[in-house]
């Protein structure tokens, strides 16, 4: 029986590490796609919120990327043509063998992965190419409930509990993003990358089923 894992693990032990450092407030989001050869498992990249000039640039520089072109260019977003170096082939590689298929991969200052294993043996051997760098959230097989959580990682269960006890939702509000940051000991950028994962997540998992609104 399949399953699927939900997964964060750093830039640097994945791809794209200097150029979303360059350019700290985009968010990369992978073209889902189910396939077993190296080249078609990630080769469409959608990044958004940031300077789109600077990051092709950044591109340019860093080692995990072999080369990328922009297809589109849309207001908000760029859609990107991306080859891998070997450093991430060797990764898909590691992926395709245990047929695993990606079906969410999404970065900003860490990659957040959901990934489908055929077997569940597989995820143990998988895990061993990050160390104690890889973050398991949770994992569950295709037979059992999502979550209780609305499919809500840690991170973004715990950023908006603390948004929420600070009265950062509250109106008027009460408390900012850099609050939120205090809190929690981490960047501000992460706070917002992290509230709006997290609000998209609730609203996917609550409000929408197959993309249809739950009153239709």
């Amino acid at each position: 029986m399949s399953l699927v894992a939900e997964f964060s693990v750093p830039t640097d032990d994945f791809a794209l590490d200097s150029a979303l450092d360059a350019v700290p407030e985009m968010r990369v989001e992978v073209e889902r796609l189910a396939s077993h050869s190296r080249e078609w498992v990630m080769p469409f990249v959608w990044a958004t919120g940031g300077d789109f000039d600077a990051f092709e640039e950044a591109l340019a520089d860093d080692e995990t990327v072999a080369d990328a072109r922009t297809l589109d260019r849309f207001d908000g977003g760029s859609l990107l043509a991306v080859r891998w170096a070997e450093t991430v082939e060797s990764l898909v590689d590691a992926m395709t063998d245990r047929h695993a298929v990606v079906q969410e991969a999404v970065a900003d200052d860490e990659w957040f992965l959901r990934l489908r294993f055929a077997d569940g043996r597989h995820l143990s051997s998988f895990r061993d190419h990050f160390g104690s760098d890889f973050e398991l959230y949770r994992k569950y097989r295709t037979s059992e409930p999502r979550s209780d959580e609305f499919g809500l990682t840690s991170r973004q269960r715990e950023v908006l509990v603390v948004a929420s006890q600070l009265g950062y939702f509250a109106v008027p509000r009460a408390a900012t993003v850099e609050d939120i940051a205090d809190r929690l000991d981490i960047s501000a950028n992460s706070v917002s990358q992290r509230l709006r994962r997290a609000h998209d997540t609730l609203v996917r998992n609550t409000l929408l089923i197959d993309g249809r609104n739950r009153a239709d």
